[in-house]
């Protein structure tokens, strides 16, 4: 008898085990009841999203939403027996049950029931465990995918019913699965290494060790020194303009040393110059393709200084519905999660006579722009863009906030301009030779913008460097044969700079580049790594803590297989590969589990091993017991402890840095007398008393500089509601001094001001800045203790 194949979604028996039962809860006032009698039934997964299908439908149809997923893996075992075919477990989120019941019931009564999750594998499994939850009620189950939430885009979603795609769904559930698995085998072996609660992600993790790697690259390298030389000419009917040395006796010039520079710089001066080449071409710039997921996150960092998961958050409201006054809810922009720049042909057609009529004919090309597919795109999805040009940024800008608004004029200007003609300019390269030294210049004159009407560039992000060599344009009547007068040489010394720390948005291209993660999951991997407490930003660059750098180094060396980029990479090709059928879920499961759990087992063994080797050894000795001290991890970072724990518990912090919670502060409490402790809040660490919660006296640690505006408080570290670290006044709201950077308590010599900012550079590294006058100067190295 031929064996049964087992299905690698559980049905509604078997996988899905709701061992939760209904919790006891007080009675929640119920809604008026709906009359679904005969009416089809439409689920959507957001309430906001259902309020928008509502306006576009009939009384045919009643419309009811989920509010996010219903079912989920356990939260107290990890919930995969890996025996029986990685069949997970999945429970009742709580709070579901309600709407649950009142899914079955609606179901019950409907002619038919549409599943309008989100157009993608997450919405897909969504829809799947709702599909189970009602299919005993009603199996006339129809799945509609909404890329757009308008009239158009549902009424051809409605004309076009499928059904549930199982192959999505295996492909969520086995990136849910692999998921967990890692982080339940993965993060017990983090707090047995370093502490308790710490957590290792499949896919955050390898972000981790880019950013760590970068790190690494920038603190181990050496730079070379090099020298330009720029010169000014002039001719006798031209403006000075500046010219770089491009070739010595027909080579690239090698300038090394000052001594190598010096030696060019007085041979060139000897030197009679003429302009011997003037070359003029046209050069056309295309614009951008329209923006996928991983590119919208990108410009919305660099552009307005989103973070990735605040921009999906406004995209998401934008896609579901805009209250548009007498209009209604409109869905004003397509699906936000995708990785196609594919446009409709009747979003072409609406774009192109917008830009004809707006901006003339001379901005619209003679066929519409096709742009190329990414190697690794699914395709499944529009590009995101505006859903009709009628709702022009002028137009809904009253309706919408001021972020969404501004994320929303960026989507639109750059979907018209992917339609919009090539921008023109006339490349126009100068070179002036006098002996072996030929100077080159180049410049660049706009003769047609083009799309750059409405979507034009901004600078690169990168960190100044203060050696840039100086430029200027080119005067328009320069011409071959023309004595070009030497005003002056200026030599430039230049060092060869280390790659750039990651920013939000270099980091989520990088990603996509190494064919890590997907467009639902970019802005996630971001947040998280941050949320740990394994990066932090500052300046908008991302740097890994120590945390983060130990983490890393632990998993890198223990788990080199598992948190690997380019096994992350074909991983995700895998994943892409049950959601079009080619695998199945099992078979990719098992070619991961198997090397993935030898190397858990392997590891396990030596962890005791391993937490050892994270110790540093001191020349101190404990002041309670006479054992060695020792540098150890713990909750709030590292710390010396007494090598004879548990017996001795003597911990103290490290030199110049704050005191672990719970450790004396040196200071008595002006309330009740008693012991003024650090302790960790929310927010941070601050000053309790110790004879908490007798006294509740607390106050802010200050970093040791006195306010600089009203000299009776002290500048104490601060965050904003988004984290972003500030220093202020610890009298606030009485005094409202603030500051970005860090305050040293050091006069400026230049002005006077009584403070300066800490500063600092890729090139430069630590510097001190006036506030005030910019003078800046070099941070002094801390006086090292005297034993």
């Amino acid at each position: 008898m031929a064996k049964k194949k087992k299905s690698s979604i559980p049905d509604n028996g078997s996988a899905i085990t709701d061992v939760d039962p209904k919790p006891k809860t007080r009675k929640k006032r119920q809604p008026p009841p709906i009359n679904v009698d005969g009416k089809a039934l439409i689920i959507v997964e957001s309430p906001a999203k259902a309020k928008t299908i509502n306006k576009y439908l009939g009384h045919d149809f009643v419309v009811e939403a989920s509010v996010g997923h219903i079912k989920n893996l356990p939260k107290s075992k990890m919930g995969i027996d890996v025996n029986n075919g990685f069949l997970p477990e999945y429970e009742t989120i709580s709070g579901k049950h309600e709407v649950i019941d009142r899914l079955r019931d609606h179901a019950g009564k409907a002619r038919a029931i549409y599943i309008a999750t989100d157009p993608d594998r997450e919405g897909e499994a969504i829809g799947w465990h709702i599909a189970k939850a009602v299919e005993d009620k009603n199996t006339n189950i129809f799945r509609v995918l909404f890329h757009e939430i308008t009239a158009r885009g549902i009424t051809e979603a409605m004309e076009h019913p499928g059904k549930i795609n199982e192959h999505l769904v295996n492909s969520q559930q086995a990136r849910r699965v692999m998921d967990r698995l890692v982080g339940y085998k993965i993060s017990p072996f983090i707090w047995k290494t370093v502490f308790y609660g710490l957590s290792a992600g499949r896919v955050q993790s390898v972000a981790l060790r880019l950013i760590c790697e970068r790190e690494e690259a920038i603190n181990s390298f050496v730079p070379d020194e090099y020298w330009s030389i720029v010169a000014e000419f002039q001719t006798q009917t031209s403006e000075p303009f500046f010219a770089k040395l491009f070739k010595v006796g027909g080579e690239d010039p090698v300038i090394g040393s000052t001594t190598t520079a010096e030696g060019y710089v007085n041979d060139i001066k000897k030197q009679s110059f003429a302009v011997s080449d003037v070359q003029r071409k046209p050069v056309k710039r295309n614009p951008w393709a329209p923006f996928i997921t991983s590119t919208l996150q990108q410009e919305a960092a660099r552009r307005l200084r989103y973070h990735a998961k605040r921009t999906m958050m406004l995209a998401q409201k934008l896609y579901e519905g805009v209250d548009l006054g007498e209009e209604g809810r409109v869905g004003l922009i397509t699906y936000m999660r995708t990785d196609s720049t594919r446009l409709s042909d009747d979003a072409v057609k609406e774009v192109r006579e917008y830009i004809y009529t707006n901006y003339g004919k001379e901005y619209v090309p003679h066929e519409p722009r096709l742009f190329k597919k990414g190697k690794s795109s699914q395709d499944a999805h529009e590009a995101i863009r505006p859903t009709s040009t009628k709702y022009t940024p002028k137009f809904v800008k009253k309706y919408l906030d001021e972020e969404m608004y501004a994320l929303y004029e960026l989507i639109w200007n750059r979907f018209v301009a992917s339609q919009m003609s090539a921008a023109v300019f006339e490349q126009l390269t100068v070179d002036v030779q006098g002996g072996d030294y030929l100077f080159r210049a180049t410049d660049s004159i706009p003769k047609f913008r083009g799309f750059l009407q409405v979507y034009d560039d901004i600078a690169e992000e990168s960190e100044p460097s203060g050696d840039e060599d100086p430029v200027s344009k080119l005067p328009a009547n320069l011409a071959k044969g023309q004595h070009a007068g030497l005003n002056s040489l200026i030599p430039n010394q230049h060092f060869t700079k280390p790659p750039s720390r990651f920013t939000e948005s270099s980091l989520v291209k990088e990603l996509e580049t190494q064919g890590i993660g997907r467009p639902s999951t970019y802005a996630l991997i971001v947040d998280t790594i941050q949320t740990r407490k394994y990066v932090e930003q500052r300046e908008r660059r991302l740097y890994p803590t120590d945390l983060g750098i130990t983490v890393n180094r632990i998993l890198v060396q223990n788990f080199p297989h598992l948190f690997n980029i380019l096994f992350t990479a074909r991983m995700e090709e895998e994943l892409d590969t049950i959601a079009s059928g080619k695998q199945t879920y099992e078979q990719v499961m098992e070619d991961f589990y198997h090397p993935f759990i030898k190397d858990v087992e392997g590891v396990d063994k030596r962890s005791s091993a391993i937490k050892k080797s994270l110790q540093e050894a001191t020349d101190e000795v404990c002041d309670l017991c006479g054992k060695p001290i020792i540098i150890k991890w713990g909750r709030n970072g590292r710390f010396m402890a007494c090598s004879g724990y548990p017996t001795c518990r003597n911990t103290k912090p490290l030199p110049g840095e704050l005191p672990q919670t719970n450790h004396h502060a040196g200071m008595k409490c002006d309330l009740c007398g008693g012991d003024m402790i650090i302790k960790g809040g929310k927010f941070g660490s601050f000053l309790g008393c110790s004879n908490y919660p007798a006294c509740k006296n607390t106050k802010p640690i200050s970093i040791g500089v006195q306010c600089p505006r009203c000299k009776d408080g002290y500048v104490i570290e601060r965050k904003t509601k988004r984290k972003r670290i500030f220093f202020g006044c610890s009298r606030y709201p009485d005094c409202d001094f603030a500051s970005w950077d860090r305050p040293v308590a050091r006069k400026c010599d230049t002005c006077g001001n009584e403070y300066m900012v800490e500063k600092r550079s890729a090139t430069r590294g630590e510097f001190l800045t006036c506030p005030s006058c910019k003078a800046e100067v070099v941070k002094e190295a801390p006086v090292a203790a005297s034993e």
